[in-house]
């Protein structure tokens, strides 16, 4: 699917329509941000960046948009200008890939009003899902410890979602992908096996097998559940390996897709050991997550190969990120809003992001929201308990926000998914276990310097009934 400046909710374009009469030039500058940890975890990987960027630099609204919009009654005046519409702003953001935590803007918006509110809906839309999935992803991963994992949840996914959600689990830490088309366009690593139907098609599972493996010898895995997994698959997976060693192949796995994974894979181990088979890899697939992964491990289930789907590509059990978009100032004054939950007040003005780091390099656990002409940061306060604080004196930090689009340009270095990949598992390195658990995992912290809270406080008095 081509995406065009159309990509968004029709809000956008009627507050366009008004901001294009009122106040066409006014410069804003708008926060990217989630509220909360998905799965009761303590972090997310942040992904989706370089889509949105590409997307960025090439967007506009075509013909047929303009035509489209001109039956929901705008204005020609303003199709005529929405005829020429370009992103010509500034994009500061973490990198993608980094550990990213609730309530502190991840990516900054500084464009003009009209630029800045189209292009909200396109980027929550790639920057919320991708970065749900990538934090699954790294979630099954940390239960997979070595094994190799493969996406394979196109055909659940939600339609088209299933060619981003490939990109992201492999950000988050996948090995490849069943996609074709999400494989070719980013230069993943495409597997994939057989389906049953294959096997039933030919009535004789012996049969299937071996044509099978005399079209397709290389990276060939044989499903051998189809009709009894022990007595009948493995032991014509194993005819068709002893076949091909004859003519000078080896056959690379077989895949189990149903029934107790645990006890299955343990006596297929054994019984592709007993006949000289030990380099058979055995792969399983059928609604696995990081608990079924972990339990398996636990049990000691000797599985070379997890294919996961369903729970994957479809961040369950959460299916969203809530990740939100605000407005923290408008021609260089600050702006907040207000509500009587208090995670949901807004942080004012334009801002830098720093995480402190301790002696040896590891993430300490505490990132700080700081004014953008901040450059000396020497303590952080929690955002609403007065009475906690946090002293920084003495510590090692890094500035997270980096410009990566000038004038509606990317001025940062294209990065492919692989490397996008190795960037987040070296940042994934740096972060201590206590965060990465499943249970109960540490909450990481995100305070603001004394500046930034003395202004937000000014501001929620200044508005406040």
């Amino acid at each position: 699917m081509k995406i065009t400046a159309a990509y968004t909710d029709l809000y956008q374009l009627t507050m366009a329509q008004v901001y294009f009469k009122t106040k066409p030039d006014g410069r804003a500058v708008f926060d990217y941000y989630y509220r909360s940890n998905p799965f009761n975890g303590g972090y997310v990987i942040f992904a989706g960046l370089e889509n949105v960027l590409d997307i960025l630099e090439n967007l506009k609204f075509v013909d047929s948009d303009l035509e489209f919009l001109e039956q929901h009654g705008f204005e020609q005046e303003f199709l005529d200008y929405l005829k020429d519409f370009r992103f010509h702003g500034t994009i500061r953001s973490s990198q993608e890939g980094d550990v990213v935590f609730p309530n502190r803007p991840i990516l900054q918006v500084e464009a003009n009003i009209i630029e800045a509110q189209v292009i909200e809906t396109m980027l929550l839309n790639l920057l919320n899902f991708q970065s749900l999935i990538a934090t699954k992803a790294n979630r099954i991963r940390h239960s997979a410890k070595d094994a190799t994992l493969l996406d394979m949840g196109l055909r659940r996914a939600h339609a088209t979602g299933g060619y981003y959600a490939s990109r992201a689990a492999v950000i988050g830490g996948f090995d490849g992908t069943s996609n074709v088309k999400a494989a070719e366009d980013f230069n993943i690593t495409a597997s994939g096996t057989m389906a049953h139907s294959f096997i039933q098609s030919y009535g004789d599972e012996l049969q299937a097998f071996r044509d099978f493996a005399k079209v397709r010898p290389k990276n060939c895995v044989l499903l051998i559940d189809t009709y009894n997994t022990l007595r009948s698959g493995l032991q014509n997976a194993i005819t068709v390996a002893k076949e091909m060693e004859q003519e000078g192949e080896q056959l690379m796995g077989v895949r189990l897709d149903s029934g107790d994974l645990a006890y299955l894979a343990k006596q297929t181990r054994k019984i592709l050991d007993d006949a000289n088979l030990g380099y058979v890899k055995i792969v399983a697939s059928n609604q696995l997550d990081e608990f079924v992964i972990k339990s398996l491990k636990d049990q000691g289930a000797p599985i070379d190969i997890y294919g996961v789907g369903t729970n994957l590509v479809t961040g369950k059990p959460d299916a969203a990120l809530g990740g939100v978009y605000k407005l923290s100032e408008f021609n260089d004054d600050p702006r907040i809003k207000l509500s009587e939950n208090i995670i949901k007040v807004s942080l004012p003005y334009k801002k830098q992001v720093y995480r402190m780091l301790d002696k040896a390099g590891m993430f300490y656990g505490a990132d700080a929201v700081a004014m953008f002409t901040e450059d000396t940061i020497e303590q952080m306060e929690h955002p609403f308990d007065a009475t906690k604080h946090m002293s920084l004196k003495g510590f090692e930090y890094e500035a997270l926000l980096q410009e990566v689009m000038t004038d509606g340009k990317r001025i940062s270095m294209s990065r492919t998914v692989t490397e996008i990949a190795a960037y987040s598992k070296s940042r994934l390195e740096k972060l201590p276990e206590e965060y990465k658990r499943f249970q109960n995992p540490h909450i990481y912290k995100i305070g603001l310097t004394p500046q930034l809270k003395k202004e937000r406080d000014i501001l929620v008095l200044k508005h406040k009934f």
